[in-house]
C-alpha cells in the first residue's frame, strides 16, 4: 500500500490566551490517500478548520506530526512552508481572499508568477475558461457576483496543479444553486487533474459526495 499524502499521528493544536490552554485538537490520527476526497464534518468548534490549517502548514501542530508528501510539515519554516504550498497545494477559503485591486487574471497569475512561471497570465486565462469565466477575466472582486469570485478563487488553486487541495466550507457564502455549482466544479476540477481533496463542510449532502467523510466533536474525531 502506498503512503498516504497526508498523514497526522497525534496531532494536537493548543492556544494560550487570558483565561488560560485552549485545546483545540486533543490527538488527532488520521491518514490521506493520493486522489482521495475526505470531508470533515462536526459542529462549529469542533476543530475542522483548525485541522484543515495543520494539513497545510498555516497553522503549527503543539503536540504529535503533521506530513505532507513524506514532509515533516512541523520542521520546517515560515518559507519553507510557503514555497512548499506553494508547489504542492492549492487552497480555497470560504471568504475567497482575492486581492480587490487586481483582476480575475491577475489574482490566478500572480501565485505563478511568485514562483517564476513565464506563462502564468496564459495558464491563468486557461483557469478561468475552465470554470466558466473566460469573459470576465478582466474584471475586479466588486465587479462579480459571490458565485464567480468563488470560481476565481478556485482557478487560483487549481492553477498549479497541486497535488493536494484543500477547501475550507467552499460553498458557505453561496445559495443553494450557486453552492451546487461551485461543488460541481470543485469535483470536475479534481477528477481532471487527480488532486487529492479534503474540505470542510457543514453541508450533508455535499459531504456525501466525498469518498470519506470523517467527523469532529470537542477537537477528536468522532468514532460514533
Amino acid at each position: 500500500m502506498s503512503d498516504p499524502v497526508l498523514s497526522l499521528t497525534n496531532a494536537q493544536l493548543s492556544l494560550s490566551g487570558n483565561a488560560g490552554r485552549i485545546d483545540i485538537l486533543k490527538g488527532i490520527d488520521l491518514g490521506v490517500k493520493a486522489g482521495e476526497t475526505l470531508a470533515l464534518v462536526g459542529p462549529s468548534g469542533s476543530g475542522k478548520s483548525s485541522l484543515l490549517m495543520l494539513m497545510g502548514g498555516l497553522e503549527r501542530a503543539t503536540g504529535g506530526t503533521v506530513q505532507a508528501l513524506g514532509h515533516n510539515l512541523g520542521t520546517m519554516n515560515e518559507d519553507a512552508l510557503a514555497r512548499f504550498r506553494r508547489a504542492h497545494m492549492g487552497i480555497v477559503f470560504q471568504s475567497f481572499h482575492l486581492i480587490p485591486t487586481m483582476t480575475a487574471l491577475e489574482n490566478v497569475a500572480t501565485p505563478m508568477e511568485l514562483a517564476g512561471a513565464r506563462d502564468a497570465f496564459e495558464r491563468a486565462e486557461a483557469a478561468l475558461a475552465d470554470v466558466g469565466l473566460g469573459e470576465r477575466i478582466h474584471h475586479y472582486a466588486a465587479q462579480m457576483s459571490g458565485g464567480e469570485q468563488q470560481r476565481v478563487a478556485l482557478a487560483r488553486a487549481f492553477v498549479t496543479r497541486p497535488q493536494i487541495l484543500l477547501a475550507d466550507g467552499p460553498t458557505g457564502n453561496l445559495d443553494a444553486n450557486n453552492g451546487a455549482a461551485i461543488m460541481d466544479k470543485l469535483m470536475a476540477l479534481r477528477d481532471a487533474h487527480g488532486a487529492t481533496l479534503v474540505l470542510v463542510t457543514h453541508d450533508a449532502a455535499l459531504a456525501a459526495r466525498c469518498d470519506r467523510v470523517v467527523n469532529l466533536r470537542d477537537g477528536m474525531v468522532d468514532a460514533a
